[in-house]
């Protein structure tokens, strides 16, 4: 994972990722001056600093260049928590503490993601399953089926799963 990107590299990124096509060095400035004093020969360089640590690909048009985004804010985003997170000395810890900074729309987010990855993840194959089920026949069976371990069998049994 790249270090976090600078102020600037970001307002530059940030425009890269909104507009989600092409862009000159000419429309990022003058997106840019709208906020602040700034050099083109500032905005190309970091530009071209972004180009060189692998944030933007580039493609000559004329004699400037047309720069685009490698990934989304999003994946940047989840590189940055990643880092954070597997760096703490105590992981659970860590996540308890974002999870209580976060507000209700933030939680309700992040379960909504849980839940696409649980639905996303593959079902085992029809010979283990066969295997980690309890046999049929005998007095009460069925009754009681043991939970898979880590109790993520029951997210399976769920409608629309």
């Amino acid at each position: 994972m790249p270090r976090p990107l600078g102020e600037l590299e970001d307002a530059v990124m940030t425009r890269v990722w909104q507009w989600n096509r092409p862009v000159t060095v000419r429309e990022v400035l003058e997106d840019l001056q709208q906020e602040r004093s700034i050099a083109y020969t500032t905005v190309m360089t970091v530009m071209d600093n972004l180009h060189q640590k692998g944030w933007v690909r580039r493609e000559a048009e004329g004699r400037a260049y047309r720069y685009t985004a490698v990934s989304t804010r999003a994946a940047y985003s989840a590189a940055l928590m990643n880092e954070a997170w597997s760096t703490s000395d105590n992981p659970a810890a860590a996540l308890v503490a974002f999870f209580g900074m976060m507000s209700p729309e933030q939680r309700e987010a992040l379960r909504d993601a849980v839940r696409i990855v649980q639905h996303d993840e593959p079902e085992p194959p029809a010979a283990d399953a066969a295997e980690a089920a309890p046999p049929a026949a005998g007095p009460g069976a069925g009754a009681s089926a043991p939970r898979e371990e880590g109790g993520s069998g029951a997210h399976r049994s769920e409608p629309g799963r």
